[in-house]
């Protein structure tokens, strides 16, 4: 009979236990970096992205008054950029963008007296984007009434680029507005990527004067943009009054001069241009 004698060797359990060591420490790492790190670096790459869609409504706002003072009505398109991608090999969430135009509605300027070729008010229309964001805090800018207007959830509006309005001679106002036209079927986009607005102007009016104006009333979502703008310009000239969905100015002493230069910008967001 043969006896077999067993040695016990700790050398495998050891190698065992040290894998395993380092498979929980890199989960551990990773688990970290996943949870501190990468909401902090998504969080960076929406901003980016918040400033990178300002510098393009910049661009857009100054492509649109390019075509106005050259009257030119051949189409110019300005990039603008929905939304950011995820983070490649981490558990991440893209952000996503939404960009219409907002044309028809009860939003106007109303004078007393009103003009002649708005007898009802002066439409106030505008190009809204909207940003769905993971991370960063939710953005809305809108190029309304040629400024451009920057909203964020439960917090006040800011006119972050003024109208073009100029004032001369304390109370006249000089207003050069925008009205934009959205092309039905082309109006609105929502998504991620990269997508295009193609601007052209089509003939308004040049320099009709309204005298002897008492009050203007701008019914506006952005009371707070408007009246902080307003209130930029004019100072103590006049008085103000902000309700939930208007900002109205009234004269003091003096009637205002309110001179309207208006011309119409026709928008199409998207692929392709139809004629």
């Amino acid at each position: 009979m043969k006896y077999k004698k067993f040695v016990k060797k700790e050398h495998a359990v050891a190698g065992v236990i040290e894998a395993l060591l380092l498979v929980a420490l890199v989960s551990i790492i990773i688990s970290t970096i996943q949870l501190v790190y990468i909401p902090e670096i998504m969080e960076g790459r929406e901003a980016e992205h918040m400033d990178q869609v300002s510098n393009q409504f910049s661009s857009l706002k100054s492509m649109i008054e390019l075509q106005a003072i050259t009257n030119s009505s051949a189409p110019i398109s300005t990039m603008i950029t929905l939304g950011s991608k995820e983070l490649p090999y981490f558990i991440t969430a893209r952000s996503y963008g939404e960009i219409s135009t907002v044309d028809e509605g009860e939003y106007k300027i109303v004078t007393v007296p009103p003009p002649f070729t708005f007898p009802f008010g002066i439409p106030l229309t505008s190009i809204k984007y909207e940003a769905y964001n993971s991370y960063f805090v939710d953005q809305t800018y809108v190029l309304e009434g040629g400024g451009i207007i920057v909203k964020q959830p439960n917090g006040e509006s800011v006119m972050r680029v003024d109208p073009s309005i100029y004032i001369e001679n304390d109370l006249d106002i000089q207003f050069d507005l925008p009205i934009i036209v959205g092309v039905p079927g082309k109006n609105s986009t929502y998504g991620h990527g990269k997508c295009f607005v193609r601007t052209n102007w089509s003939q308004g009016a040049t320099d009709p004067t309204i005298t002897n104006v008492s009050s203007l009333n701008i019914s506006t979502q952005y009371p707070n943009a408007w009246n902080e703008s307003l209130y930029s310009m004019l100072g103590d000239k006049v008085n103000y009054e902000k309700g939930t969905s208007y900002v109205k100015i009234t004269r003091k002493d003096d009637d205002i001069n309110f001179k309207l230069r208006y011309y119409y910008i026709y928008v199409q967001i998207g692929h392709g241009w139809i004629k």
